[in-house]
This record gives structure tokens, C-alpha cells and sequence, in this order.
């Protein structure tokens, strides 16, 4: 007998509230909140990047650019280990890793004048410290824009039988193209609009919240208006491109909005694009609930360790680095000290920003596996996401969009047409942004690298064209040259091993304080240790086999900085003696 599907989503939500509520305003006590201290939106104030913003608002641009595809594509891959493995790694890593590290990160950005992480362990293990750091994070961003710009483009041109929606060729309901003599449904370039949409209102909405002061209320109803508009367009109007003519525009498009001032382009974008994942949010959650009642149990197996490790490799360390945003990611840090803190309005409002954004996109995660694990046939899954012929491309966002209208339709009789072009909806607008958010957190840091090299930078290093152009351009090299399925598992290791470089930075940043810090140091050497095996296992097992000198590169690349990082860290630590940690809870402001 299969698991019922309401069963883990239940256990989800009671378990994610539990640690909000308790979990939650113990990292808030070490962190002495109190609203009293000017937060450096406040303080510094220079309308272009620190900019205090309203809480709602804040939270929907720090949720889209923290989220994006992430909590898609990682458990929709990693589903290939079975439906258990993923949810006890979404429900537990998130709990008591990927959140308190979101909500640590954030907090040490903003008690260090919205400083990056790099930044941040500047202040503890020194300019070394620093350097590796910051040099491991560029690395890391190349990966997940390289990752996600391949990925975008595969999800902006994905086609899907009319037959496998449930629909026949005479059909009027979505517009249709012909391949091979096969009508097909072009949900991609449905998707493809709508980013489009939105994109061009963005600096409308942006306009009408900063210099018009219109409230949150009315932008939040603007915004769902815009969602609702592109959609109809993408109907009507679908831009079909190839994938190479969506590789150049979303380059080109990334590297003229990486210098924008935040409330032009990416706040107002991600804030807009967060109400179709709020939808997605609440689409999926009432979907699994219904699945539930009606006693619809998983397709996909509760395990699949031998077919998983065939695929991916071992289940420890591979489940924990393929579903990365979801449960831990150290790109959220990036996005914490890139953008959020220097936004955040009051300190109490991190809580809901930074712990309260990963709770709920763990729960979007779950409701994931449960779409993917009920409303696709197993079989199909495999045929989509692992293809055995390597001209077809591994595509995970038509398997969740997919899951998603199959889901729908067998819980609330919705036609699995509109789920899954809502699906597709769904994932398109946040590659995108995830490519937006990352290119700019990465001019920031070369920005601060070169700043830190040299005394007074060339003024080749301190241009916005220069920087960004070095992103971009990087960036699509990678992308275009390797495959989604090599790129993720690099990318994934990486990502892994900055939350657990996160964590020591920040672990050592308390300690240096005074104040308790053995709530990091678990988490990071668990992360530590995972992701450095899964760099290892790769270089021996996969690009060395193959001989890919790029990916062989960027691996040894990235275990040299972590463990530099990890020998500052010990040296930090066996160097100086151990400050009594603070444990009574801070004077808090009537």
C-alpha cells in the first residue's frame, strides 16, 4: 500500500510552525534583536542599495530571490532516491540547517552594516579569511547562473503532445504547434510572455512604491494584476524562440539590469514574480490536501536508493547537495548580505524575513514531491528528467509542470492543461530571477575583491560594464558548453559547501563575541563534510573519467578555498581562549 500524501504535508506544516514559533526566537535572543538599533537601511540610506522597504514587500522580493527554482528543480531531481529520503531531508534540514543559517546570515549582514558574508568573516578570520571566501562565493555564482541560464532556456522552448494533456488536436484551449506531425503544446513560450509582462512592469510597480509611496496593499494588487495580464498574453501571444536565441537575450537582459538601481528592475520584478510562487505555495498545498481526502497515495517509490545512486551517485552525500533551496543553500547567504539587509526596515522583521521565508519555501518544496510523486507516472519521470539518448535534454521543469497539472486534476478535477502550463508558469519567471539576483550579488563581490587587492583599483575594476560583463560572459561560456545534468551536481557540492562556510564564518563571528555559537558548528561540519565528499567523488568518478579539464578545474578550485577556510577557522579557534557565551536573554523595548 502506497503513502497517502497528505500524511507527510501534515507533519510538514505542524513541525515547520513548531520551529517558527519556538526555534526561531532563540537565534533572535543570541543575535540581541532589538528594534531600538538603527538597521543599516536606516542608517545609511542611499536610495539605490540600501533602501528601507516594508516588511511585505521585502519579504516577497527575499522569498523570490532565495527561492526561484531551486526548491523545483533540487527535489524534483532528487525524487530519483525516493519520496522518504526527500521529505525527511526537507523537513529536518530545513529546521535545524537551511533556516537558522538564512536567519544567521542575515543577521550578522545587518549587525555589519549590510556587509556580504566575505565581509562578515573579514571581521573574524581576517583578510585571508576574506579573500578565499569571497573567492569561493564568485565561483559558486558562475555555477548556479551557468546552471540555471541552460535551464531557462530549456524551460522557456519546452513543448508538450496535446495527447499527454488530455486534450485532442482540435482542441482550442491552448495554442498549438506541430512536430513531427505530433500537435504539441507550447507551455514555454506561454511561459516565455509572461516573463516578458513582467518584466516590462517592473519598473512601473517600482515607480508607484518609491516615488509615489503607494501602499503595500495596492502594489501587492498591482502586482497580482500584472501576473494575471502576462498569463493572458502568454495565451494569446506565445514567443516561441530556440534555446540558443534565449541563452543571448537573458545574457544580454542580466547584464543591463545587473546595474539598475534595485527599485527600477530586480525588487519590483521579484516582488511581482512572488505572487505567482505565493500561488504556487497555496496551488499545491490545497492540491495535496484534496489529493489526500480522496486517498491518492504516491506513484513515485517511498525508496529508490539503487536507481538513485545508478543516476546521481551515493544517497550520502548526493540527496543532501541535489536538493539544495528547500532545505540548505548557501546561496540564500549571498542574497541575505547582497540585497535584504541592506533593505530590512527593523531587526524583528529578519525573523519573518530570513527564518520565515525558508519555512515556507521548504513547504513549497514538499508540496513538490508530492505534485512530482503523485501526479506523474514514475516511469515518465525518468523517460524526462534521466533520458537514456544524449540529444534529448534533461528537462525537470517539464516533470514538476507535468506532476502539477496531473496532480490537480486527479485532487480537485482541474485539466491537467492548465496545471501544467501553470506549472511551467511557475518555475520559468524564477529562473530568471535567480539568474537576475545572482549576476548582481556577483558584481557586488568583484566589486569588493578588487577593492581588497588593490589599494586604489583601476578604473577598469570598478566599472559596472566591466564587472558585470565579466559574469555574463562567464556565465554563458559555462552554460552553453556543458549540460544541466553536469553542471547541477558541482553547482549543488558548491552551494553546500558556502552554507557550511557560512556557518563556520558566522559561528566564529559569535564566538569572537561572546556568545553561544554550537548551533552552527553542528550543521556546518554535517554540510562540511557532505559536500566536500560529493567534490571528491565527482573528480574521481565523473569529470576525470571524462576528462571535462573545465569542471576538473573548478573542482579542485573549490575544495583548495573551503579548506582554506576550514584551517582559519581551526586556527581561529585554537588561538584564542573561549569567551564565556551569553545565555541571559537581552533587554528587549516596550
Amino acid at each position: 500500500m502506497g503513502i497517502n500524501v497528505l500524511i507527510p504535508l501534515i507533519v510538514a506544516i505542524v513541525l515547520f510552525y513548531a520551529a517558527y514559533r519556538y526555534y526561531a526566537p532563540f537565534i533572535a535572543r543570541v543575535f540581541e534583536e532589538n528594534d531600538s538599533n538603527p538597521t543599516p537601511a536606516v542608517s545609511i540610506n542611499d536610495r539605490k542599495d540600501y533602501v528601507p522597504t516594508k516588511t511585505v514587500v521585502l519579504f516577497g522580493h527575499h522569498f523570490a530571490a532565495v527561492a526561484g527554482a531551486g526548491p523545483i528543480i533540487g527535489p524534483t531531481v532528487g525524487l530519483i532516491f525516493g519520496v522518504i529520503p526527500c521529505l525527511l531531508w526537507l523537513i529536518f534540514g530545513t529546521i535545524f540547517i537551511g533556516a537558522v543559517h538564512d536567519y544567521s546570515a542575515l543577521f550578522a549582514s545587518m549587525k555589519e552594516q549590510g556587509k556580504s558574508m566575505a565581509k562578515v568573516a573579514e571581521t573574524s578570520l581576517g583578510k585571508p579569511g576574506f579573500i578565499i571566501l569571497i573567492s569561493f562565493t564568485i565561483f559558486l555564482l558562475l555555477l548556479v547562473t551557468s546552471a540555471f541560464l541552460g535551464l531557462a532556456a530549456v524551460a522557456l522552448t519546452s513543448i508538450v503532445p496535446i495527447s499527454e494533456l488530455g486534450l485532442d488536436a482540435s482542441q482550442t484551449m491552448l495554442p498549438t504547434l506541430t512536430r513531427d506531425g505530433v500537435p504539441m503544446a507550447p507551455v514555454g513560450a506561454i511561459a516565455a510572455t509572461s516573463v516578458i509582462v513582467i518584466t516590462l512592469a517592473a519598473p512601473l510597480v517600482g515607480y508607484l512604491l518609491y516615488r509615489k509611496g503607494v501602499s503595500g496593499l495596492t502594489a501587492s494588487l498591482l502586482a497580482i494584476a500584472v501576473c494575471l495580464l502576462s498569463i493572458e498574453c502568454g495565451m494569446v501571444y506565445p514567443v516561441t524562440f530556440g534555446y540558443t536565441f534565449w541563452m543571448i537575450a537573458l545574457s544580454i537582459y542580466v547584464f543591463l539590469a545587473a546595474g539598475a538601481p534595485v527599485w527600477i528592475i530586480l525588487q519590483p520584478r521579484d516582488f511581482t514574480n512572488s505572487f505567482i510562487l505565493f500561488g504556487g505555495v497555496i496551488v499545491l498545498t490545497v492540491g495535496g490536501i484534496a489529493a489526500g481526502i480522496k486517498g491518492i497515495t504516491f506513484s513515485a517509490p517511498a525508496f529508490n536508493l539503487t536507481q538513485g545512486t545508478a543516476q546521481l551517485g551515493p544517497v550520502w552525500p548526493f540527496l543532501f547537495i541535489t536538493i539544495a533551496c528547500g532545505a540548505i543553500s548557501g546561496f540564500h547567504a549571498l542574497v541575505a548580505g547582497g540585497t535584504s539587509s541592506k533593505q530590512i526596515s527593523r531587526e524583528s522583521a529578519a525573523k519573518t524575513v530570513g527564518y520565515g521565508s525558508m519555512i515556507l519555501e521548504a513547504l513549497f518544496s514538499v508540496g513538490v514531491v508530492i505534485a512530482v510523486g503523485c501526479g506523474l507516472n514514475f516511469s515518465r519521470y525518468i523517460q524526462i528528467v534521466f533520458p537514456t539518448d544524449p540529444a534529448i535534454q534533461s528537462n525537470p521543469v517539464l516533470a514538476f509542470s507535468m506532476g502539477v497539472g496531473g496532480m490537480l486534476e486527479r485532487s480537485l478535477g482541474i485539466p491537467s492543461s492548465y496545471g501544467t502550463v501553470f506549472g511551467t508558469l511557475l518555475i520559468a519567471g524564477f529562473l530568471a530571477t535567480t539568474i537576475d539576483a545572482a549576476v548582481r550579488l556577483n558584481r557586488y563581490l568583484l566589486e569588493e575583491l578588487w577593492a581588497s587587492l588593490f589599494h586604489q583599483p583601476p578604473a577598469l575594476l570598478r566599472s559596472y560594464f566591466f564587472n558585470s560583463f565579466l559574469c555574463v560572459g562567464t556565465m554563458f561560456l559555462l552554460g552553453y558548453t556543458n549540460a544541466f545534468l553536469s553542471i547541477w551536481p558541482i553547482f549543488g557540492s558548491a552551494n553546500q559547501l558556502l552554507a557550511a562556510l557560512t556557518l563556520l564564518g558566522i559561528a566564529v563571528w559569535l564566538y569572537r563575541k561572546g556568545k553561544q555559537y554550537l548551533f552552527l558548528i553542528y550543521p556546518a561540519l554535517f554540510m562540511m563534510v557532505t559536500a566536500l565528499l560529493a567534490l571528491v567523488y565527482l573528480l574521481l568518478k565523473v569529470y576525470g573519467p571524462e576528462g571535462n579539464v573545465t569542471l576538473i578545474a573548478v573542482d579542485l578550485i573549490l575544495i583548495g578555498l573551503a579548506l582554506g577556510v576550514v584551517f582559519l577557522t581551526l586556527k581561529t579557534f585554537l588561538s584564542k581562549p573561549v569567551p564565556a557565551p551569553i545565555t541571559a536573554p537581552p533587554n528587549r523595548p516596550t
